[in-house]
């Protein structure tokens, strides 16, 4: 069985219909659980449907940027199995401890990528797309500018080197951080007590909603995407009471236009300073 699920894996790359019905499949699920029980009162500009839209727009260009890394992600993790060359491989990693190198190396590339996203102000202004979105739900999780989307592929790759996760870890990871994604970002309410023991190991939808408040320093914390432990253990950790919690940003950007594709497409190109 444990075989058959890394046979799964390792060629899931060559099934992309799978994996958009994966995609798909958790943002609708996730739509409609914020629906039934929602964490905070939404307030589109118009409706639901235009503000996904928006964001799908940005998804989409995200997907086929991604696709196209993809080349480059098997080509290196084909590399560094021929090489044996990485973590894994030094350390004679069997599949599971495999499988655990691979998915912390590369959930490590996402909070390292957003760390510095946010921390330099040329980096900032791409990943401010983002932070504008007024009404976080789970649409929110793949609204990411081109430029944010391409420093993304470019960090995974780095720690695929690293690490030389093969191509079923890289998948197993991949699939992982889609559905934390739009786990993280949907606009649903658990219990607090749940919510909180979820925090201890992996980004709980309470915790990551403190990193989209519109202020800083909470703006600037929370920054993990699967697993909690990097924030926690480099000192980026914030807790928030959800009542306080106010999305967008105090500066940057109108919070007005949040929903003007146009615009923030244009924004990295501006003269703003963080």
């Amino acid at each position: 069985m444990f075989e058959k699920i890394i046979a799964h894996f390792e060629t899931l790359e060559h099934r992309p219909l799978e994996r958009m019905a994966i995609l798909v499949g958790g943002l609708i699920f996730f739509w409609i659980i914020e629906g039934a029980t929602p964490l905070l009162p939404m307030q589109y500009k118009k409706n639901k449907l235009q503000h996904a839209a928006v964001n799908f727009g940005f998804t989409v260009i995200h997907l086929i940027i991604h696709t196209i890394l993809a080349i480059f992600i098997v080509k290196l993790s084909d590399w560094c199995r021929d090489s044996k060359f990485g973590l894994v491989y030094w350390f004679n990693s069997g599949v599971m401890m495999t499988i655990i190198i691979s998915v912390l190396a590369l959930d490590f590339s996402s909070w390292l990528v957003h760390l510095v996203m946010h921390k330099n102000a040329f980096l900032w202004k791409f990943h401010t797309v983002h932070h504008t979105d007024n009404n976080v739900d789970v649409t929110t999780g793949l609204r990411h500018h081109p430029g944010d989307s391409l420093l993304r592929g470019i960090f995974f790759i780095l720690l695929i080197f690293v690490s030389g996760a093969p191509m079923y870890g890289v998948m197993i990871y991949q699939t992982l951080v889609v559905v934390a994604t739009a786990f993280t970002h949907a606009n649903i309410r658990l219990p607090e007590k749940v919510d909180y023991i979820i925090s201890f190991i992996l980004v709980s939808p309470n915790m990551h909603k403190v990193h989209h408040h519109w202020k800083q320093p909470f703006t600037d914390s929370n920054y993990g995407a699967t697993f909690s432990i990097w924030d926690r253990l480099f000192g980026t950790y914030k807790q928030l009471d959800v009542k306080d919690i106010k999305y967008g940003l105090d500066r940057y950007y109108p919070n007005e236009e949040d929903e003007n594709f146009g615009r923030l497409m244009a924004h990295p190109f501006k003269k703003t300073t963080k």
